[in-house]
């Protein structure tokens, strides 16, 4: 069978959303670093955590009003699930957490260890289809690469 020469709408989607996974992934540890100087700054981990989400917020502010994107309306987020407001305070918990872990573990052991908690997490999360999203079973092959993410966190510690 032969291949088309250009690879269809749908495949070059999946490669686009991969490659911006990718390069979130990569911003990761720079904002582990570039908190964690914040923080020697600023004298406390939550003070950076809290410049971090006030420049995040002006930046966001921002790109909202050059963009001319409309806020949703106070009845459409009054309707919101009370569970889907708490995505600020685990950001804020996050980001909190990886200031403080960064210059006492490192880089690589910090991000292979939330990674490997995000796994774990993520599992369950799409096996239960929770949170409204479609249910993802957990399946030998997904757990065999959980597994090898956690043989990387204990190579990267060794």
């Amino acid at each position: 069978m032969k291949s088309a020469p250009f690879p269809s709408k749908e495949s070059s989607l999946e490669i686009a959303l991969a490659l911006l996974a990718l390069v979130v992934g990569a911003g990761l540890p720079l904002q582990a670093g570039v908190n964690a100087a914040m923080a020697r700054h600023a004298g406390r981990p939550e003070w950076a955590a809290f410049v971090n989400f006030a420049v995040g917020l002006a930046g966001l502010a921002a790109y909202l009003v050059v963009a001319r994107i409309r806020p949703p309306t106070l009845a459409a987020l009054a309707a919101a699930p009370a569970w889907s407001w708490v995505g600020g305070l685990l950001g804020a918990f996050y980001v909190t957490a990886i200031v403080v872990l960064t210059p006492r573990i490192g880089f690589a052991l910090t991000l292979a260890l939330t990674l490997a908690g995000q796994m774990v997490a993520a599992l369950a999360l799409d096996h239960a289809g929770a949170l409204g999203l479609a249910a993802r079973p957990i399946t030998g092959t997904r757990l065999v690469g959980a597994v090898l993410l956690f043989a990387g966190v204990v190579l990267i510690r060794r």
